[in-house]
């Protein structure tokens, strides 16, 4: 049987993932999620795969991409995972499903992580447009506390995202001392996918502010996902 005649696609609340996020997903955080779906076995109605859209991090992509258009339809896929094994074409007939399923017109931002060597295979299978590796950039870090993201480091001394006049580096430093430093972001590479009609897709890419270059190839290293969710039944 085909991939469509096996799987189907279903948007679900986000509660719904929370489980795949924190303990499948090699990132073990929560994402912005404005729009969530999973990936079910025909058959058995059996939850195998998850994926979120929200809102971008950085509001300097979501304001200069395209020069200033198309801010208020700005999502970012943020998150995809799924079980192991499940056979070829299965992961991109996944995303393309999801794709279909978003507001247009709308632009998605993607990336994959160069230091979890990864390559966005899936974006070029499902033709993404492929903009370069994102901008160098340091982050907050701790010593002893490697394994944390530098926005949960970050969050440990409050969110003040809209506060400008807050000095967010000097509470770190008065909570971390000496153990606090900044370290080197690791960059990703940066795809792009145009939701809409034609004349909508063509206006867009004659507004987007970034050159587009040929897919990046490379062994790609996967990450474990063995883990098995609790939620693996049919949401509703």
């Amino acid at each position: 049987m085909s991939v469509p005649n096996n799987y189907t696609v279903k948007q679900v609340m986000s509660i719904e993932c929370r489980e795949w996020f924190l303990k499948k997903h090699y990132a073990k955080r929560l994402p912005t999620t404005s729009y969530a779906f999973g990936l079910y076995k025909t058959v058995n109605n059996l939850l195998v795969g998850v994926c979120s859209y929200g809102k971008p991090m950085s509001p300097t992509l979501v304001n200069g991409a395209f020069n200033g258009l198309y801010t208020e339809n700005f999502l970012e896929l943020n998150r995809l995972v799924v079980d192991e094994g499940l056979g070829k074409n299965v992961l991109s007939f996944f995303v393309s499903q999801t794709l279909k399923k978003l507001q247009t017109p709308s632009v998605v931002v993607s990336y994959a992580d160069s230091s979890q060597h990864h390559h966005g295979y899936i974006y070029q299978a499902t033709n993404w447009i492929y903009t370069g590796l994102s901008a160098k950039f340091k982050d907050h870090a701790v010593k002893g506390l490697e394994h944390m993201h530098h926005s949960s480091i970050e969050d440990s001394v409050g969110r003040y995202d809209k506060e400008k006049n807050i000095n967010k580096h000097q509470l770190l430093k008065e909570k971390y001392g000496d153990k606090l430093y900044m370290k080197e972001r690791a960059r990703k590479h940066r795809y792009f996918y145009l939701l809409g009609s034609k004349t909508e897709r063509k206006k867009m890419k004659e507004n987007l502010n970034y050159k587009s270059f040929p897919y990046p190839k490379g062994e790609n290293t996967r990450y474990d996902a063995s883990y098995l969710p609790s939620t693996q039944g049919v949401l509703f």
